[in-house]
């Protein structure tokens, strides 16, 4: 995991196994984009999102984790619902995700552990959305349960740029 790697390259002789410590983390959010994002192009064999602003300029990029063999991020143009921050997530056991053992619906709350993270970009694809994870370090390594996955900070920093005008595309193997 280079995250936890990166952690103790900053923090020289500091232990992690108590609260309360003081420690260095890298500050993810300096380079902050700017901007309108009036279409979104999710790339499925390679592993990333594209932003584009009003003039067709390329705001942002992102690698991103996009569905799996037993969940296929579905395929066609969708336009963006809205955008929530610290969302609740529900698990649904009709959904069978692999891993999934429960019989009722569960409902998760916000916070650094949310299977959504903290963003939740809902799309006119009923249940599919755009959204954060707790585990940046699996980004473009894992497989979602066919929504885009992105890291916190990348899902609130496109989430901040998009509206309900954000609609995608079909020429990057797979697209919003």
């Amino acid at each position: 995991m280079r995250a936890k790697r990166l952690l103790r390259m900053l923090n020289p002789g500091q232990s992690f196994d108590a609260a309360g410590a003081t420690i260095t983390v890298p500050n993810v959010r300096a380079a902050r984009t700017a901007g309108k994002v009036v279409r979104i192009e999710v790339d499925k064999p390679g592993r990333g999102l594209r932003a584009f602003g009003p003039g067709g300029e390329l705001v942002a990029y992102y690698p991103a984790s996009v569905g799996s063999q037993e969940k296929p991020a579905p395929s066609g143009t969708f336009g963006v619902r809205r955008a929530m921050f610290n969302p609740t997530y529900t698990y649904d056991p009709k959904f069978a995700f692999k891993g999934g053992q429960g019989q009722e619906k569960v409902e998760v709350a916000e916070g650094p552990n949310n299977p959504v993270g903290s963003v939740w970009i809902d799309l006119t694809k009923p249940s599919y959305g755009i959204h954060g994870t707790a585990h940046p370090e699996t980004i473009g390594k894992t497989e979602s349960h066919g929504c885009v996955r992105l890291t916190n900070w990348d899902a609130t920093e496109l989430a901040h740029m998009v509206s309900k005008a954000t609609v995608g595309c079909r020429t990057a193997g797979w697209c919003y």
